[in-house]
């Protein structure tokens, strides 16, 4: 295996910081939130400026992004991928931000953007050379998550191996990740494996709950849970191509504690068993059946429920904290005391059917690729916490009786006069 200097992480645990909600606490909040539960990795979609300065200074390393929207741009213009690291990399670093990695774009092979997908390595070439420029490319590396999609087999795990619409991809890719000592990163989700088919996929199997298991026929290795079975299937897809060096790194997992009717094991109950049993894992430092003494380094999806999300309601339920800041389920973190932050405008009521998103029978991978959305760029979300909802109510009613005091007090001075 390769020594990797960037998006190794302390420990082997990575939460996934997304910011598409309009009720998230400040990020100095979230930097004491991190802190409170030992959350030391910590992944943004973005290279959000608030964010990156309230982590000044502290134990936490940070992996940030550049979105699919400005790949193109980054490929055709080195001189514009400079300009970008420049300002959200090399210029936090010195004041103390620990920036170790940088993603270019998210889940772009199994897009259907063909002019991205033919953009992707360029930009991740300027990125690195602006590193490489900047002297910063041996701490900070360059790599791109994908969806588990890029594979065409993953069953028995040895049998691992690129899908025909991707492989075309792999080999450039592979090459650059290679070169840089980067890993390869991609997106890993029992849940929706079993969500697809849980005749077939037994539910213990994917919550690593005791089970049989399952055993390669090929490596006679045994599986007690999906999860380490799916990393080497990623191990084995990139040994078929001939770079079995290769680090894989898990860039998102997690399970969802809501969803809609159609959404099986969405769950509290299974979301708590499913990340519990995933932090006991990567805290024991353990490598998989293939890959025994190699850690599995996983970044966990997601930090909060993010209520803005689109698409069905699992997307807006994979949080292990609220927007309280308390643990959405126990898991032990300690969280912090509900905290109240950045809230949006008083809600207008809504009318019509409030209750969960329409169901989609698409399996896609939750990403959050997208920039922080604004409060008035989406609409009202019936999946904010309860515990939220009436914390913002106390403070409107707190607001409100301030005002009619404030009022009483100048209507006593008026008459005065």
């Amino acid at each position: 295996m390769q020594s990797i200097g960037g998006f190794s992480l302390t420990g082997t645990v990575g939460i996934n910081y997304g910011q598409i909600a309009n009720n998230l606490p400040s990020p100095s909040q979230v930097v004491e939130l991190l802190q409170a539960s030992n959350l030391t990795n910590v992944r943004i979609y973005d290279a959000n400026p608030e964010i990156l300065i309230a982590l000044r200074n502290t134990s936490v390393r940070i992996v940030v992004s550049l979105g699919n929207e400005y790949v193109a741009t980054m490929s055709a213009r080195p001189d514009k991928a400079r300009q970008w690291v420049k300002k959200n990399v090399a210029a936090y670093i010195p004041a103390g931000t620990n920036i170790t990695g940088v993603l270019v774009g998210n889940e772009i092979y199994t897009g259907n953007d063909t002019v991205l997908k033919q953009s992707l390595m360029g930009a991740l070439k300027n990125i690195h050379s602006a590193l490489v420029s900047l002297g910063l490319d041996n701490t900070v590396k360059v790599s791109t998550a994908h969806s588990y999609q890029v594979f065409g087999s993953s069953f028995p795990p040895s049998s691992g191996a690129f899908s025909d619409k991707s492989v075309a991809y792999m080999k450039q890719l592979l090459d650059f990740l290679n070169a840089t000592h980067a890993p390869f990163l991609v997106n890993v989700y029992p849940y929706f494996a079993y969500k697809g088919d849980p005749s077939d996929v037994p539910l213990d199997y994917a919550l690593f709950r005791p089970s049989s298991g399952v055993v390669d026929s090929k490596t006679n290795l045994h599986y007690d849970n999906l999860f380490y079975a799916q990393i080497d299937a990623a191990y084995s897809a990139l040994a078929a191509l001939g770079y079995g060096k290769v680090d894989v790194r898990v860039s998102e997992t997690g399970w969802p504690s809501k969803g809609n009717n159609d959404e099986i094991g969405a769950t509290p109950e299974n979301a708590k068993t499913y990340n519990g049993n995933l932090l006991e894992r990567l805290r024991k430092k353990e490598g998989t059946p293939l890959k025994p003494n190699v850690s599995v380094q996983a970044f966990i999806f997601a930090l909060f429920n993010e209520n803005l999300k689109p698409g069905p309601a699992s997307e807006r339920n994979y949080g292990l904290f609220k927007p309280d800041g308390t643990e959405t389920y126990d898991l032990g973190l300690k969280g912090l005391k509900r905290i109240v932050s950045s809230l949006p405008p008083p809600p207008t009521v809504a009318t019509g059917n409030s209750g969960n998103s329409s169901a989609t029978t698409a399996i896609t991978s939750p990403t959050a690729a997208t920039p922080s959305v604004s409060p008035g760029d989406g609409t009202n979300s019936s999946s904010d916490s309860s515990s939220a909802k009436g914390m913002h109510s106390l403070v409107f009613i707190s607001f409100y009786l301030q005002i009619l005091a404030l009022s009483s007090f100048i209507s006593v001075l008026i008459l005065e006069q």
